[in-house]
């Protein structure tokens, strides 16, 4: 899995790439799946949920640059593996008890990133979310470079379902 999806998706951090053999990617799968935890493909959870491919879980882990002294927020956990590698409630607009986060990762696509979200990072912090509407999305990186002040980088094209309860676009009315 590490050489042929991986790499390939320039994720070329040592570190991101042992954790993928220390943390059994398997166990976090359910059990009717357990032969496709490695495949290049999104795994049914249950629910509607899915579980990422493996190489989309390296890829944040990689541009998020995520320590262990970190404070992370990831919303929509899924199965639990990204949590896992990443070290109860409806945090789909940012979770400011806890802020402010040196990371935030959103498990589901939503139309428009709620402002809660940045205002959450401490300057440094970085936030991960896939951002737009079907047919194509934009995976985001946004790094709070100072109080207010944000640089965010699209990285690639993809596709997630929506998060659960995430801010909407607002719609066209008469």
């Amino acid at each position: 899995m590490v050489e042929q999806q991986i790499r390939t998706w320039e994720v070329l951090d040592q570190d991101v790439l042992d954790l993928l053999y220390v943390v059994p990617r398997e166990e976090f799968v359910p059990p009717a799946h357990r032969a496709l935890a490695f495949s290049d493909m999104q795994l049914p959870l249950g629910e509607g949920e899915r579980m990422w491919e493996p190489k989309l879980e390296a890829r944040v882990l990689q541009e998020l640059d995520v320590h262990r002294t970190d404070r992370v927020l990831e919303v929509g956990t899924g199965s639990g593996y990204l949590t896992a590698l990443l070290e109860l409630g409806d945090a789909a607009r940012g979770w400011a008890k806890q802020a402010p986060y040196q990371a935030i990762v959103l498990g589901g696509s939503t139309q428009v990133l709620a402002r809660a979200f940045l205002e959450q990072l401490e300057v440094g912090g970085r936030l991960f979310a896939v951002v737009g509407e079907l047919p194509v999305m934009s995976a985001r990186l946004v790094t709070c470079t100072g109080p207010g002040a944000y640089h965010t980088v699209d990285l690639f094209e993809t596709v997630l379902a929506p998060l659960v309860n995430a801010e909407q676009s607002p719609r066209f009315r008469f």
